[in-house]
């Protein structure tokens, strides 16, 4: 499981780097991002996995959110994968930007051509952390998962189907309930197939309402102005309904005046990341 450093760049303190490895999951070259606090040059930290959007990279997290400040004071290694298989030369995965690349969904297809490489769900819970706590001065006990929209999504089904896992779980504007919206339909029939069964394991709503495990701590931010949650493709009222019928605790902010961009999650990453270190650093 080597790594290969593609950069490094002095950040706060620590140092922002990317690495490009080869995925037996994805069966494709894939680069993480990977930001280590000043701490961890002498002491295993803890680790805040951050999954991206719908036609992201790991690029856009790292230089647009503006995380890296937070994650050097609270002593906080910060893991940022791709969205998607790259270059897996499949027919038709870069006809359209809600599916295929840069648009992995966190799901495991089943459904031919995808099912080969498309399994971000077990590379971001499973092979991505052995890579990690193989190659870094982490605690592979406490770690944590946040994401914005499809990464939202991708975050709370991450912890709601581990329970006990991750220690905290954050989202920015999540696909709350895909299996009610267009982007989530769209997703789950190609990579799922139809029986819309199977799409249950992947949809936060659904997840939360037979949730039982450790107490989850769920925070939520939400902008007012964000024009897909007018357009009924986050559905988060449906997820605070389910959590509150389990007694999930949930915080869910909803932010007046921010939209669904880089500039909503930079106003309020601090408080995400203090809302981990709090779990993370207990």
């Amino acid at each position: 499981m080597a790594l290969a450093q593609v950069s490094s760049n002095k950040c706060s303190g620590g140092y922002q780097k990317v690495f490009e490895h080869d995925s037996t999951e994805l069966k494709c070259k894939m680069k993480v991002a990977v930001y280590l606090p000043p701490k961890a040059e002498n002491e295993k930290c803890p680790v805040f996995y951050w999954l991206s959007g719908l036609t992201c990279t790991e690029q856009n997290f790292i230089t647009k959110a503006g995380s890296q400040q937070a994650a050097s004071e609270h002593g906080i290694i910060i893991v940022a994968p791709d969205t998607s298989p790259r270059g897996c030369n499949i027919e038709g995965e870069d006809e359209s930007w809600d599916f295929g690349t840069g648009a992995g969904f966190y799901v495991n297809a089943t459904q031919e051509p995808w099912k080969t490489n498309y399994c971000m769900y077990t590379y971001v819970t499973e092979e991505l952390p052995r890579l990690i706590n193989a190659n870094f001065p982490t605690d592979p006990e406490k770690m944590s998962i946040s994401g914005h929209s499809m990464g939202g999504h991708g975050a709370l089904i991450c912890a709601l189907k581990n329970p006990g896992k991750y220690k905290a779980v954050s989202a920015f504007a999540p696909i709350c309930n895909p299996i009610q919206c267009a982007w989530g339909q769209k997703a789950f029939s190609g990579y799922l197939g139809e029986d819309k069964k199977t799409w249950e394991a992947y949809d936060a709503t659904v997840l939360a309402a037979s949730y039982s495990g450790p107490q989850l701590d769920i925070l939520i931010d939400q902008g007012r102005d964000d024009q897909f949650l007018s357009a009924s493709q986050l559905l988060p009222d449906n997820l605070i309904a389910a959590c509150s019928e389990k007694k999930i605790p949930v915080v869910f902010r909803l932010q007046p005046g921010y939209d669904h961009s880089y500039f909503f999650i930079y106003s309020f990453i601090t408080d995400h990341i203090k809302h981990h270190a709090k779990f993370l650093n207990a």
